[in-house]
């Protein structure tokens, strides 16, 4: 579907050039939604979301349950409790959650997302939070999947942190801080690229080498990969160069060294 948007888009420009008219802007994937009629909300594109959280011009919400948002989640996006008496299958937050978060104020713009093209907790949360009187609730139906594809970073909680470091053995960690530090104490099996040796551009400085030695996964692409440091900035800025090479599944950990300390602790 969403190449089908930009192909025609696309096709659109190359036929009002050939009839003379002036073509407008090409859409880009990044310009894209899902595309799904009869739906009560309204969709918002990848570009659209960064906007959004730049400028924190809306609350974007997580609708998915709080441990795959403590695994994952998109920077800057909030989570809360599930509604009561509902079976997993049909998840759905609880309105009056967000309705405390909002303070009550249900003209508060709201941006929901959750697993993709084929998710329906956005989309029930976006029902029940019309039919609750909000009014201004949109929807990034693409969703953390595409996220991930189009070079997005997502944040790992401290509780996501310990379930990894607990039940993935193929997550790969990578420590940020100086060569020093690291030799200091790192977490179990973690892997040092120093934030000062990570350079601008692709498949140059400590990164290239960290492809050519075994430091990154390059069997594999959508390997989990967690991204630590001394403060969170260098985290997300090595995560950030990682994602720019190709690896699919990129957190960095916003928090602290010390505080990764105690969230791998059992």
């Amino acid at each position: 579907m969403i190449r089908r948007i930009v192909i025609s888009a696309l096709l659109l420009g190359f036929a009002a050039a050939a009839l003379g008219a002036p073509a407008g802007p090409a859409e880009t994937i990044f310009q894209a939604t899902l595309g799904e009629s009869g739906l009560k909300t309204e969709e918002i594109s990848t570009e659209q979301l960064k906007e959004i959280l730049a400028d924190k011009s809306a609350v974007v919400l997580d609708a998915r349950p709080f441990q795959e948002f403590a695994i994952s989640h998109i920077p800057g996006a909030m989570n809360v409790a599930a509604k009561q008496g509902v079976p997993m299958s049909a998840y759905v937050s609880d309105i009056a959650e967000i309705s405390r978060l909002v303070d009550g104020k249900k003209e508060t713009p709201l941006v929901l997302y959750c697993n993709g093209p084929f998710c329906g907790k956005s989309k029930r949360l976006a029902d029940e939070l019309v039919a609750a009187g909000f009014t201004d609730v949109r929807r990034y139906q693409l969703g953390i999947p595409v996220w991930r594809a189009l070079g997005g970073v997502t944040v790992i909680e401290p509780d996501g942190l310990r379930r990894v470091l607990a039940d993935d053995r193929t997550a790969v960690l990578i420590d940020v801080r100086e060569a020093g530090a690291f030799r200091s104490g790192s977490l179990p099996n973690a892997r040092n690229i120093p934030r000062s040796l990570v350079l601008e551009g692709k498949d140059v400085g400590e990164v290239k080498r960290a492809k050519d030695d075994g430091r990154l996964p390059m069997e594999d692409h959508n390997t989990r990969i967690i991204v630590l440091g001394g403060d969170p900035g260098m985290a997300r800025s090595v995560a950030e160069a990682l994602a720019r090479e190709a690896f699919q599944n990129v957190a960095y950990f916003a928090g602290t060294f010390a505080e990764a300390q105690t969230a791998a602790r059992p």
